[in-house]
């Protein structure tokens, strides 16, 4: 089980993200959620603030990076093993910065990831 937090979560049905927490539920993640608008997804609570959360092990992104900028510190100080960049969310300046804290990161789809067990 690993712990994942998705950056950029939607109670928007036809959102990735949410596809993405319903996906890694099953697959039995612990979730939890950050977005614009506070909501939940099956028991998982969207929270609209950055919440210092322990034990992160991927931080999945749901964000073009011009929106991912803000979170840029919020991210390296949860010193998570992974950063997933999503389709729409790769971000070159970004992964200068995950590099230079030592942070893994890959640009790939969470639910293809989930869906052929490579998650």
């Amino acid at each position: 089980m690993k712990k994942t937090l998705v950056l950029g979560a939607s109670i928007n049905v036809e959102r990735y993200s949410y596809l993405a927490i319903q996906s890694l539920l099953r697959d039995g993640n612990q979730v939890v959620a950050i977005g614009a608008r506070d909501g939940k997804i099956m028991g998982v609570d969207i929270l609209t603030e950055k919440i210092n959360f322990i034990d992160i092990h991927t931080v999945t992104l749901y964000l073009n990076p011009k929106r991912q900028e803000m979170y840029y510190n919020y991210i390296i100080a949860l010193q998570p093993k992974r950063v997933i960049f999503n389709p729409g969310a790769e971000n070159p300046e970004f992964y200068k910065l995950l590099e230079q804290h030592h942070i893994y990161f890959e640009e790939a789809c969470t639910l293809v990831l989930l869906s052929t067990n490579q998650y």
